[in-house]
């Protein structure tokens, strides 16, 4: 069924759309190689990427600078009490949707919503693929915390082959659960007739839409499409007929199929970040996390970085990140190092060092459940794995593969 087979030429950069000379960040760890946001329609062309400026410093560290120096942070509170007025509701309505799993993140923003500014959320969630331990605990504690949750679940022997289709073209397992998630919030507004939705961290953090900070409201073009392209989506690299060719039923789909615009519009539903309206730190929102939810994290360091606090509750995050290191050569340790430098955490020269002892680690803990998940073998997975390593990044010795380019 798979539309890619191994015995095709290795991914290119010009395949992934990133620059063949590789350059990295003078006030972060991360390089030019980060991969853009692409919604996943044919056609529909709204990429965005990480850029660099003539000093050498990414987008998302000039964005940083703009927020600890020129942002109006109690002005933007201003503005977020003023639209949660607007919403708020006295007829035993909910009035937000708050999407989210049981992170720091959802945590936090449905936390400050009901008890500081005396909104009724309704969280929703679209779950992992296999929950962790931790994961489970922590989703239970938010809900503890006192929330109505809906858990979107698709179906798991669709979800389960799509994430399949996922690795094997696009080697991005985690594709169909970032599509539902995206969409969970604004679909379940429309069907609960709330015309909020608010998530917690925008793209302005990681500097791949600076428009974000500031717009407060998301584009509607990011979430929905016109009625007529709606079935244009690209699943696990595979189009809609594609998918249908291959046994997929229309009602098996129909969950990963964005919102209709006409009909988001109607609604007038309006989509918005908390980071726009909060100075947004993942680890002052871990922090409020533990004191205030019931939050815990990891017992240990987590595989592929050092920290213990972000992504604890699917055990295919190892893996979504293990293949961004090996498409883009950035893995988690890269991701958590380049944000807490710019939020002053930790130094340059601690994240360098950093991300040279833990980028790539594989992730051997769930390396059983994610094959059995998936329905590969051991040795279909590693051949996948070299087929996307694209030469301008990867050099290989023997059997062993390095990377061409390091942050120093």
């Amino acid at each position: 069924m798979s539309s890619r087979t191994h015995e095709q030429a290795a991914i290119t950069a010009i395949d992934l759309n990133l620059p063949e000379e590789v350059q990295f960040c003078r006030k972060c760890v991360v390089s030019n190689q980060r991969p853009s946001s692409t919604v996943e329609f044919k056609n529909v062309n709204r990429k965005t990427a990480i850029h660099f400026d003539e000093d050498g410093i990414c987008s998302a560290c000039r964005y940083h600078e703009l927020k600890d120096n020129e942002i109006d942070w109690p002005a933007r509170e201003k503005e977020l009490v003023a639209l949660l007025d607007r919403h708020r509701r006295d007829d035993g309505h909910y009035d937000v949707i708050v999407p989210g799993s049981g992170g720091k993140d959802s945590m936090y923003v449905s936390h400050v919503l009901k008890y500081k500014y005396g909104m009724h959320p309704l969280t929703v969630t679209w779950p992992p693929n296999m929950y962790t331990d931790i994961g489970r605990v922590n989703f239970d504690a938010w809900l503890d915390d006192g929330f109505d949750n809906l858990s979107i679940r698709p179906n798991p022997a669709v979800h389960r082959r799509l994430t399949r289709e996922a690795f094997l073209n696009l080697l991005h397992p985690f594709q169909p659960f970032i599509l539902g998630q995206k969409q969970v919030g604004p679909k379940t507004a429309l069907r609960y007739g709330v015309k909020l939705v608010m998530y917690g961290e925008s793209q302005a953090e990681g500097g791949t839409n600076i428009a974000e900070a500031f717009e407060p409201a998301m584009d509607r073009g990011y979430y929905s499409v016109p009625e007529s392209d709606r079935t244009r989506i690209h699943l696990g690299g595979l189009g809609y007929d594609e998918l249908l060719a291959a046994g997929f039923e229309r009602a098996d789909l129909a969950c990963y199929l964005p919102p209709a615009r006409e009909a988001i519009e109607t609604a007038n539903i309006e989509v918005h970040h908390m980071g726009y309206y909060h100075k947004w730190r993942p680890q002052d929102m871990y922090y409020f996390a533990v004191e205030n939810c019931g939050f815990t994290p990891n017992p240990e360091r987590t595989e592929g970085t050092y920290s213990k606090y972000a992504s604890l509750d699917d055990k295919i995050d190892g893996f979504h990140y293990f293949t961004t290191f090996v498409k883009f050569g950035i893995g988690r340790a890269t991701y958590e190092a380049a944000q807490e430098i710019r939020n002053h955490h930790l130094t340059r020269e601690e994240g360098v060092a950093l991300v040279r002892r833990y980028d790539g680690e594989f992730p051997k803990k769930y390396f059983a459940d994610f094959l059995n998940y998936i329905d590969i073998d051991e040795d279909t997975f590693w051949r996948t794995i070299d087929s996307f390593r694209s030469p301008h990044l990867w050099a290989k010795d023997g059997n062993d593969w390095t990377l061409r380019h390091q942050v120093v």
